[in-house]
């Protein structure tokens, strides 16, 4: 998307400057949600 890599790094840079670090511990949601692996369908 962005040719340039210190024009990218720049972006980036900035938009995580303030950021915040997220604790994201525990079971995944997504293992709930996921369709049936292909040997656990038949």
């Amino acid at each position: 998307m962005i040719g340039v890599p210190t024009v990218a790094d720049a972006i980036l840079d900035r938009a995580i400057h303030k950021a915040y670090p997220l604790d994201l511990s525990g079971d995944s949601l997504r293992k709930g949600r996921s369709a049936p692996a292909k040997d656990e369908r038949a």
